[in-house]
């Protein structure tokens, strides 16, 4: 493992994605070898692939490329405690907490001169808050975390454009190529959004590591969702994102509940709402995302997934809804498991063989693995999701 700067091959590059590389495929092995569903064989050989080469360090790398990702997995394989795998992960906490500081220093710089953010500079995938969820299993105590948090803090602040008073978050670019929103938008989902924002204030909170204004802003997101929350027959649902169109009339254009999806739906959504209530002992809150995440697994919700993946599917479900399970005070989430779990495994057998863990088999199989125990993963693998 080594970090001169040099230029990765494209087989290099890909090994150090957690979303459809390699990075991604040894979570499972690791996971199969804590829980002796396989041995060590297959995890030692995924591992290699991923960490054996150059390691990219630069300032775009984030939970889900780079030295964050390779760092996680190691993190995740040091749980069998091999101290080689620990040993290389404390190697590449320097690291992390080094790119943690370029990249918090990228982000003043930017609000300095009066810009908006972007989902590099803050979401899960390559943004802040990735790197703080994994600072918050690394280094929980460290500067460097507080420091992510304050920023988060900051950023949930409104801004104020043009006479529209603006989300923090609010970015000027699509939330997809194919997707255009004309002068921008506020994301509302885990992978990109003020969900992802919310789960990170609501974990830290839970495990002590607290900023100034920490409840003020899971105070301010939380009524983010209770603005753009949409009542339905099969329960609440959100936009996928907001617009300046939106933001003027109150109204959502979209016309009815998406999947309840981890990645933009009342799952995912619902879970960080629970962890959010959880952390700040808010008790009607915490049952009103009890029960926004007992709805989004009715066998009506569940049918508009439409493929098994992590990211957009029935295994993201799974695992969520698992997760907010053990956490809940009414047996009604986990009653749901069974049927939740009958619908992952007919959807995995239609799988088309793709690797990776977010919409790959990689992540489907993640989540059989849970479906198989009754203990938590012993990686705690899907801590990458923001949901534990």
């Amino acid at each position: 493992m080594s970090f001169d700067p040099v230029t990765l091959t494209a087989e290099e590059t890909t090994a150090q994605g957690l979303a459809n590389g390699a990075a991604g495929v040894a979570l499972l092995h690791i996971e199969r070898a804590l829980t002796g569903s396989e041995g060590w064989g297959s995890a030692h050989a995924r591992i290699r692939q991923v960490a054996a080469g150059p390691v990219d360090a630069a300032a775009h790398t984030g939970l889900y490329y780079g030295a964050p990702a390779v760092n996680f997995v190691l993190h995740a394989a040091s749980a069998g405690g091999h101290p080689s795998y620990r040993a290389a992960a404390e190697i590449l906490d320097g690291h992390v907490l080094r790119l943690t500081r370029r990249r918090l220093a990228a982000a003043m710089n930017r609000t300095r001169c009066g810009q908006t953010t972007s989902f590099g500079e803050y979401d899960l995938f390559y943004g802040l808050t990735g790197i703080g969820a994994l600072l918050l299993r690394r280094a929980s105590g460290s500067d460097s975390l507080a420091d992510v948090l304050g920023y988060v803090v900051r950023l949930v602040e409104p801004r104020h454009d043009d006479g529209c008073e603006l989300p923090g978050w609010w970015v000027d670019h699509d939330p997809d190529r194919i997707l255009p929103t004309p002068g921008g938008h506020a994301n509302l989902g885990m992978a990109h959004g003020a969900a992802g924002l919310l789960a990170l204030l609501a974990l830290a909170r839970r495990r002590g590591c607290v900023v100034d204004g920490h409840d003020r802003a899971i105070e301010r997101l939380s009524a983010w969702f209770d603005r753009w929350r949409q009542d339905s027959e099969d329960g609440p649902w959100w936009p996928y994102w907001v617009t300046r169109e939106e933001l003027r009339t109150g109204r959502p254009t979209q016309r009815g509940p998406g999947r309840p999806s981890w990645c933009y739906g009342a799952i995912g959504i619902g879970r960080a709402q629970q962890l959010a209530a959880i952390a700040t002992g808010d008790s009607s809150r915490r049952t009103a995302a009890e029960e926004t995440l007992a709805a989004s697994l009715a066998d009506r919700q569940l049918h508009r997934i439409g493929d098994a993946g992590l990211c957009h599917g029935m295994a993201g479900v799974y695992q969520s809804a698992y997760r907010a399970a053990r956490d809940a005070r009414s047996p009604a989430i986990e009653q749901r498991l069974p049927a939740v779990a009958a619908a992952l495994i007919r959807y995995a057998a239609a799988q088309n063989g793709e690797a990776g863990l977010l919409t790959g088999d990689a992540g489907v199989n993640l989540a059989l693995e849970t479906t198989r125990y009754t203990t938590p993963p012993p990686s705690e693998w899907d801590a990458c999701l923001l949901i534990t």
